[in-house]
């Protein structure tokens, strides 16, 4: 994705250097930060199409500093790159809002690749529909507002995108997989539990609808209905 803005924090400089030299190559805008807290003062005073964050950080960690990012903008791509591979926190990580998690060390050809999985995704939002019934709620996308006659509810970006999909595929049976690859890029492991937090926390906004009913399919994916 040629000239996208990157805000790559990593506090190992050697490392931090190689991948900023790597991306420059490849035609990539990058400004490196080696803690939390300076990418932090940097992210809000400017633009930037995504952002790399280390896990383990001077200052701000990069999971203090994605809640943050997530409170100023939904929509920016997330990847986090850290030494630290286990389970926990490849899915807290996710579930705080990455939309990615890549375990050091990694080849900058699948850092290239994935980032720009998500960058392409980012230049598709204009163009998908904004507004969907369901049951007895009105869904807009744009906003990530879920609305229904006993409140409303602000919809994380992920959230607002899984539930776009069950939409655009009412009474029709979707793969894991297939949700997985489209939001996240990919369908590991981590992925497909993050994916079940964001399923469960989709059922309780639409609990004020009995005819709604988001299932599990057996050993296949999910299927949203409207009896």
């Amino acid at each position: 994705m040629k000239s996208a803005k990157v805000l790559l924090v990593e506090d190992d400089s050697n490392l931090g250097f190689v991948i900023k030299d790597h991306l420059e190559f490849r035609e990539f805008v990058v400004t490196l930060c080696a803690d939390g807290d300076s990418a932090w003062k940097l992210f809000q005073e400017t633009e930037f199409d995504i952002c790399v964050l280390d896990i383990m950080l001077p200052g701000k960690s990069g999971l203090e500093l994605i809640k943050l990012i997530r409170d100023k903008n939904e929509y920016i791509p997330v990847l986090f790159i850290s030494a630290r591979s286990l389970s926990e926190d490849k899915i807290h990580g996710l579930t705080l809002g990455a939309d990615d998690y890549i375990i050091k060390p990694f080849s900058i050809e699948e850092l290239v690749l994935r980032m720009e999985v998500f960058l392409r995704r980012i230049k598709k939002l204009s163009l998908v529909k904004d507004t969907f019934i369901i049951g007895s709620y009105q869904f807009n996308y744009k906003d990530q507002l879920l609305v229904h006659s006993l409140g409303s509810v602000k919809l994380t970006k992920k959230e607002a995108e899984i539930l776009k999909f069950f939409c655009s595929n009412i009474n029709i049976t979707v793969k894991r997989e297939d949700i997985l690859n489209l939001i996240w890029g990919d369908d590991d492991y981590f992925m497909g539990r993050s994916l079940d937090v964001y399923i469960s926390r989709i059922r309780r906004y639409l609990k004020h609808d009995p005819a709604i009913e988001l299932a599990n399919i057996f050993a296949v994916g999910f299927r949203l209905t409207i009896k």
